[in-house]
């Protein structure tokens, strides 16, 4: 995997995963779960290893990687608290 390839990855996971949140915040769970696919495959990619970048695009990378973090929290926001509501509501039967 060439440094381009790696960052049109991050670029990909980090574009996925806005996608991802957006559709959390609508509750669109359908739409939810075909990015999660997408995502993972993408991810996949990370499997055997990447190149480690060094310079402009090192830059790049922990920025798509900020970005990626930012979307899973807030897809966390959104689910976090249902997550809850379950829990709670399997306990008590």
């Amino acid at each position: 995997m060439t440094s381009n390839e790696v960052l049109a990855m991050y670029e990909n996971i980090a574009g996925l995963t806005g996608k991802m949140a957006a559709a959390a915040q609508s509750g669109d769970w359908t739409g939810f779960d075909s990015l999660q696919v997408q995502c993972a495959v993408q991810a996949s990619a990370t499997a055997s290893g990447v190149p480690a970048l060094d310079g402009a695009k090192r830059l790049r990378k922990i920025d798509l990687l900020k970005q990626i973090m930012a979307n899973d929290r807030a897809v966390r926001d959104v689910t976090e608290p249902w997550m809850g509501q379950l829990d709670r509501a399997m306990r008590a039967h």
